[in-house]
C-alpha cells in the first residue's frame, strides 16, 4: 500500500518510523508479552515509558525545572475551563486576546468563571492578522493573559511571545507546539492538544509554573485541579496510556531529526514552498496577513468556487487527502505540521499548478 499525503488539520499525520515501530512493538512491547495498551498504568513498564516521555520532552523544550508536565484527558477544549478553575487566584477578571474559532471557544468557556476582557481582536479582518501588542488594552489586576499560539482554522501564527510582565501568559499551542524552540520561562501555561503535532487524539499536555498550582477555586471538581494531578504525577486516575506511548515515539523521533531547530528549518521551507506558490498564482490565493501566516495550517481559496469539489476529488486520486476547509470557514486547508515530508509539499503544489493551468484560463 502507498501512503497518502495526509493534510488533515487533526488527528494529523504522523512520522512514518513512528507508526512502524508502534506496529512492531503491537503484541509484544520489549518482550513484555503484552501491548502497552494492554500494560497496567502502575507497572514498571509503562510508568517507564511515561517517564521516559516527560524526560525526552522536557530536553526538547528546555522545560525549566520549576515547571510541570501534566498529561491529561479532555484534549485542549477541557482546558478552556480548568486554566480559569485553577488560575484565577482570587482574582474576578481574566485577559484573552481574540483571534479566531479557537481563541473564541476559549473565551466562552472562561466566562461561566470569571470576567473575561477581550483586550485585543482581529475580528474586523476576518481574523486574518495577529493583534500587535501596541494595540492591547490589559488589565493589570487580570490574574492571567490568554492567547492562541496558531488559529489551525484561520491559519493565523504569532511568530513572537507577548510580554506581558508580572501576569502570568498562557497559551494554547495545539497546533504548533515542537514546530520550532519556544521559551518556557515566558509562560505561566502552556497547554495543548495530541492530535496535531505530538500523537493521537485523547491525550493534552500541560506545562504549568509550579507556583500557579494549588490555587484552584473553592471546592474544584477533583479531575479539574491541576494540584491532584500534579500530586500524583499525572496518575491519579488511569492516564491514557498509548497516547503517551505514541507521544513518547514521536519525541524520541524529534530528537534524532536534530531537534526543534532543525524542525523549525524544516517547517520554514515547506511553508515557503506552498507559500510561494499562492503569492505568484491569480487562481489560488491566502488572504492572511504575511507576517502572521501560519507555518502550520495553510488556508487557500480557489477563484472559482464551484471547482471546489473537482479540485478535492482530483487532489483524492492523487493521494492528496484531508484539503477541504473546515465548514466555518470554506475553501481548502493544507495542515504541513513536522511529520508532513517535504515531498508532500512538492506533490501540493506541482498538483495545484497543474489544476491552474487547466481551469485558470
Amino acid at each position: 500500500m502507498t501512503r497518502a499525503f495526509n493534510f488533515s488539520a487533526g488527528p494529523a499525520t504522523l512520522p512514518e518510523p513512528v507508526l512502524k515501530q508502534a506496529a512492531a512493538e503491537m503484541l509484544d512491547w520489549h518482550g513484555s508479552g503484552q501491548s502497552v495498551m494492554e500494560m497496567s498504568h502502575r507497572g514498571k513498564d509503562f510508568m517507564g515509558i511515561r517517564n521516559q516521555a516527560e524526560a525526552d520532552l522536557r530536553e526538547l523544550l528546555a522545560i525549566p525545572a520549576n515547571y510541570k508536565v501534566l498529561f491529561l484527558q479532555g484534549g485542549a477544549t477541557l482546558q478552556f475551563e480548568m486554566i480559569p478553575i485553577n488560575l484565577l487566584r482570587g482574582k474576578p477578571a481574566a485577559d484573552y486576546v481574540y483571534t479566531g474559532v479557537w481563541a473564541g471557544k476559549a473565551i466562552r468557556e472562561a466566562r461561566p468563571f470569571c470576567q473575561v476582557k477581550v483586550i485585543a481582536s482581529s475580528e474586523d479582518r476576518n481574523f486574518s492578522y495577529a493583534p500587535p501588542q501596541s494595540s492591547w488594552k490589559p488589565n493589570q489586576d487580570a490574574a492571567y493573559v490568554h492567547y492562541t499560539a496558531n488559529e489551525t482554522i484561520g491559519g493565523v501564527e504569532y511568530h513572537w511571545i507577548p510580554d506581558t510582565g508580572n501576569v502570568p501568559l498562557v497559551c494554547d499551542m495545539s497546533s504548533n507546539i515542537l514546530s520550532k524552540p519556544v521559551d518556557v520561562s515566558k509562560y505561566g501555561l502552556i497547554y495543548a492538544g495530541a492530535q496535531k503535532n505530538i500523537g493521537p487524539a485523547g491525550l493534552a499536555i500541560v506545562i504549568v509554573r509550579d507556583d500557579l498550582i494549588g490555587h484552584a477555586v473553592p471546592t474544584p471538581p477533583t479531575m479539574l485541579d491541576y494540584k491532584i494531578h500534579a500530586d500524583h504525577d499525572s496518575m491519579f486516575n488511569t492516564p491514557p496510556t498509548y497516547g503517551i506511548y505514541i507521544a513518547g515515539l514521536v519525541f524520541q523521533w524529534l530528537k534524532q531529526q536534530g531537534g526543534l531547530a532543525v524542525m523549525e528549518q524544516k517547517n520554514i521551507e515547506k511553508a515557503k514552498l506552498l507559500y510561494g506558490f499562492l503569492d505568484q498564482s491569480r487562481f489560488f490565493r491566502n488572504l492572511v496577513k504575511k507576517q502572521d501566516r501560519s507555518r502550520m495550517n495553510i488556508p487557500f481559496t480557489l477563484k472559482d468556487e464551484a471547482l471546489n469539489e473537482e479540485f478535492l476529488k482530483q487532489a483524492r486520486a492523487r493521494g492528496l487527502q484531508q484539503l477541504k476547509g473546515h465548514s466555518s470557514v470554506g475553501g481548502m486547508r493544507a495542515s504541513i505540521y513536522n511529520a508532513m515530508p517535504l515531498a508532500g509539499v512538492k506533490t501540493l503544489v506541482n498538483y495545484m499548478q497543474e489544476f491552474e493551468a487547466r481551469f485558470g484560463k
